[in-house]
């Protein structure tokens, strides 16, 4: 099969590739061999069909099947042997769009718009300049999450008299005729909007009935919908002043520090001594505040990275055709929305490539290691969002086996690995300035 090249600019090219005879017969013969095997056919046995009958009647779909294929082995290999970075896949090129006799043509000729990457360097140096922030980890924020934790591992006991935090749980009757009547309702004085209302449920006991009305008190309807289990238009019209009798005063308390907390924050004798808890949980907050450094500086970097290739075109024409071609069956993407999101997407592919070029010249790996470890470490930070610390060793195991059998998960993190591995070369390539900073300060970095 013959291939040529031919550029119409600097980022859009056209391959042309002319089939003959000798590049199909071989395959379109086998196919016949096989289909006249299968075939089943009224007045022959099968595999007597006479290889004539058999050419008369598939010829057409053969030769396309075979041909299709042999077009897109032979482009692909041509595109990896002359090294071409190429965007997207190639489009057939419309212009000559003749259409095509399998039948009886015996040479072809197929055209196949590509697009070029543009050239560039996006290459860290000792030149570039980034700052990675330590943020400093003072005694408040270790105060206020060991409270956080108080409060998560504290319990709940009965009180004698209502108090401004206390659960109070009895029975609520509206008094009208026919009203509403929950013997499982529950008020939170806390919650209440109406400084009134709060004042009449403090200091009562079980038993104790106290009359208001919640429409005053609540804060808003969706509150009295829940309160009353009442639908969104019955809380708009309700007016009715209500009966609540107390029936149990539900008090939480916050945890002692002492061995048991310990125990359930971070497993069993892991620490030993509040000073031992603290210097945990200092050391927790410190890996959390790494992470965060670690978000900023990417993004430092990445915006460093883009800024070199500012001035970079792109075949937009080309990539909006690829877009629509290759989500046909999105109906959100149509190519108003590709106009509009294209910016963003530019930033994204050059992004991509930059990351591409990095990883290749400093031969970066992706191992099944590194995947499973990003995967725990994911398990790991989803638990501590429910301030779950000792999670062990196995049962993060499990929850990442689980998230890389989705093979869109998969991806997802080789990406980010990925990623995070092109960091770490830029952070080490570029002349890094290492700045302490309070939380407070760190976060103002962010309002830009």
């Amino acid at each position: 099969m013959q291939i040529t090249k031919t550029d119409i600019d600097q980022l859009n090219a056209t391959l042309n590739l002319h089939v003959e005879p000798a590049d199909y017969q071989e395959a379109v013969e086998k196919e016949i061999i096989d289909i006249r095997k299968r075939a089943t056919i009224p007045g022959f046995r099968k595999g007597m069909v006479p290889k004539g009958m058999i050419r008369k009647m598939y010829l057409g779909s053969i030769m396309a099947d075979v041909i299709n294929n042999l077009l897109s082995e032979k482009l692909y290999s041509y595109i990896q042997e002359n090294k071409l970075n190429i965007l997207g896949d190639p489009l057939p090129n419309t212009e000559d769009d003749k259409p095509i006799d399998f039948n009886n043509d015996t040479e072809f000729d197929f055209k196949f718009d590509i697009a070029v990457a543009p050239e560039f360097d996006a290459k860290p140096t000792a030149k570039d300049k980034l700052t990675n922030y330590q943020i400093e980890v003072t005694d408040e924020m270790v105060d206020k999450q060991v409270e956080a934790y108080a409060q998560r591992f504290g319990t709940y006991s009965d009180g004698e008299e209502v108090e401004l935090e206390d659960m109070v749980h009895g029975t609520l009757t509206e008094n009208a005729e026919n009203g509403i009547h929950l013997d499982d309702a529950t008020i939170t004085p806390n919650y209440l909007k109406d400084k009134k209302s709060q004042k009449l449920f403090i200091g009562k006991k079980v038993g104790d009935e106290i009359v208001f009305n919640p429409k005053k008190a609540m804060k808003s309807d969706a509150e009295l919908e829940g309160l009353l289990k009442i639908s969104k238009e019955e809380a708009e019209k309700f007016e009715s002043d209500v009966t609540f009798k107390i029936g149990r005063i539900s008090r939480y308390k916050k945890s002692a520090i002492d061995q048991e907390f310990f125990n359930k924050v971070f497993g069993k004798d892991a620490v030993k001594s509040e000073e031992e808890f603290r210097a945990k949980v200092k050391t927790d907050i410190e890996a959390n505040m790494a992470q965060d450094s670690a978000y900023k500086f990417g993004l430092d970097a990445r915006e460093m990275t883009l800024a070199k290739m500012k001035d970079l075109q792109f075949p937009e024409a080309f990539l909006k055709r690829w877009l629509l071609a290759t989500n046909k069956d999105d109906k959100k993407l149509t190519p108003e929305k590709i106009d509009e999101d294209m910016p963003k997407m530019i930033e994204d592919l050059k992004w991509h490539l930059a990351k591409e070029q990095i990883a290749t010249a400093n031969d970066i790996k992706i191992e099944d290691t590194d995947v499973k470890a990003y995967a725990k470490e994911i398990a790991r930070m989803q638990f501590m969002q429910y301030g779950i610390a000792n999670i062990e060793d196995a049962i993060l195991e499990n929850y990442a086996a689980e998230m890389l059998k989705h093979e869109d998960q998969v991806r997802n993190i080789v990406s980010k690995v990925e990623e995070n591995k092109v960091f770490e070369i830029i952070k080490s390539q570029v002349k890094l300035q290492e700045k302490k900073i309070s939380l407070a300060d760190f976060n103002k970095l962010f309002e830009k």
